[in-house]
């Protein structure tokens, strides 16, 4: 796969920015077909740094909306990647914001 493919979107909340600031820790929305490996090689060829883990969720799908008349929404499933960098390395996407 490409790397570009990858690599959906970066998480960005506020438990994702205290695990980058004070852990080296970087969460992303991944495509649902892509692997442990797959996330690794793409982060490393995109953001130029290396990374030491990566732990990957699948986030199952929702119900969401309101309950009266019938009208819920399913939200589809997805897949979370997190990252750690190795030890002094950093993405500056995620700094300053």
């Amino acid at each position: 796969m490409n790397p570009y493919e990858v690599i959906i979107r970066p998480i960005d909340t506020e438990k994702t920015r205290y695990q980058a600031s004070e852990l080296g820790k970087y969460t992303f929305e991944v495509d649902r077909r892509a692997n442990k490996i797959d996330v690794r090689r793409a982060i490393e060829s995109i953001f130029d740094v290396t990374v030491v883990a990566v732990n990957v969720v699948n986030v199952p799908a929702k119900a969401s909306g309101r309950r009266g008349r019938r009208r819920v929404v399913r939200r589809s499933p997805w897949k979370k990647a997190v990252a750690t960098l190795a030890e002094g390395q950093r993405l500056d996407m995620f700094e300053g914001v």
